[in-house]
């Protein structure tokens, strides 16, 4: 998607506007939770709050490994941050265990193809929402790490 920006501005822009609509989309995925959370299940209803849930969550979950993760990786290749480097690898495989979860809770509910047991779903989204909360300060992290410790240096390139 970046890599056809010609000047860095427009790359690293570019990832800065990534970024940012990534960190919407999270705020999204954390209302939806929260209004799943905090329900009154009637099981006469269709579960829209759930599947909209789901949605969200792999779009979330897939944007961070097929577009965020990658750029932040280049940009601290690009300007040589092995501290940065050596981060995002020992912190991806704890991300990727999140996202298998995260996948494997949306092979259960999202498509409803039956009917959901309010409790036991409550419990596993209430296990996924721990996890999430993990995911989302190793995100921050690599963030911080990856992407604005280079802000200095993409306003003079």
């Amino acid at each position: 998607m970046l890599e056809t920006c010609t000047t860095s501005q427009e790359r690293w822009g570019g990832v800065h506007q990534l970024i940012d609509r990534w960190l919407a989309e999270r705020n999204q995925l954390i209302m939806d939770y929260t209004r799943l959370r905090q329900r009154v299940h009637t099981p006469d209803s269709a579960d829209t709050a759930l599947s909209a849930f789901c949605d969200v969550l792999v779009d979330y979950v897939s944007a961070g490994h097929f577009e965020i993760y990658e750029q932040l990786l280049r940009e601290a290749q690009d300007f040589d941050d092995q501290r940065g480097i050596e981060l995002a690898h020992q912190v991806y495989p704890r991300i990727e265990a999140i996202t298998r979860e995260a996948v494997t809770f949306n092979d259960s509910y999202g498509q409803l193809a039956s009917i959901v047991d309010e409790e036991q779903m409550q419990q596993r989204l209430q296990q996924l929402g721990a996890l999430l909360h993990e995911r989302f300060e190793l995100e921050d992290c690599l963030i911080e790490v990856l992407h604005n410790a280079h802000k200095d240096l993409l306003s003079t390139v």
